[in-house]
């Protein structure tokens, strides 16, 4: 009986330890949006991704590309300018999207944001990238905080003549964000579950991976899906 338990113990383990494997290496996902439900999907890139072989890429369900542009007062994703040009020229719907630096001020960054990506029509809102981890300290009050994003949101606003989108963590949405901000579409990161917010605010779009696989991309992509149906798609951008 002993031989028997540890053998099944053994088996356990072995289980649970090639499936934390699998999980690690984004050969298992903890989510798979209903391709009926969300059949709009996309990615989002950067410099991570190295270089991209966009003709490999072509080949998978794709309708949207974020790209990272900017970072703070002054950095510029260094792959921009060629994702920028490459994804356009595949046909995808293009957005940029900007890391925001808790320590910079709201002008600064959305001057950052404004010499970096092109104002073209037909391109998605730019994206405010919101979130703790990564960023910097800060002496600011929440309320200086919630301040700064606003400066940088109208800025952008006003040069692009879109609402700008915000992307959050939970934790960033539940200290800065849930009561502030009602106007702006909301793209949510939960890799774990479907996401819901407890004061029932839509989401827009949902990166529900962040380490999925796409032809053409060596390593890990982050993985999205619009709320929404082709025709509300259409009617989005």
């Amino acid at each position: 009986m002993r031989r028997f338990i540890f053998g099944i113990s053994i088996s356990i383990f072995t289980l649970a330890f090639l499936a934390g494997i699998l999980i690690i290496k984004g050969y298992i996902r903890f989510n798979y949006p209903s391709q009926k439900l969300y059949s709009v999907r996309g990615i989002d890139i950067s410099h991570h991704q190295r270089d991209i072989n966009w003709n490999l890429l072509a080949q998978e369900d794709i309708d949207f590309i974020f790209i990272k542009a900017t970072e703070g007062g002054d950095f510029t994703d260094p792959k921009f300018k060629e994702n920028w040009e490459n994804a356009i020229h595949q046909g995808y719907k293009v957005g940029a999207y900007h890391f925001y630096r808790l320590c910079k001020t709201g002008k600064e960054q959305a001057t950052n944001i404004i010499q970096t990506v092109p104002r073209e029509k037909g391109r998605l809102p730019v994206v405010l990238d919101l979130e703790f981890g990564g960023n910097c300290e800060t002496n600011q009050s929440p309320e200086q905080i919630i301040s700064q994003i606003q400066e940088c949101l109208d800025k952008l606003e006003n040069h692009y003549e879109q609402v700008p989108i915000l992307y959050v963590t939970t934790e960033f949405y539940e200290k800065y964000v849930s009561s502030e901000f009602k106007k702006y579409p909301v793209w949510i990161r939960d890799v774990f579950s479907s996401p819901k917010f407890d004061d029932n605010r839509k989401w827009t779009f949902w990166q529900f991976a962040n380490r999925g696989h796409c032809k053409g991309i060596e390593g890990y992509v982050d993985l999205n899906v619009f709320y929404g149906t082709r025709e509300e798609w259409e009617e989005f951008y």
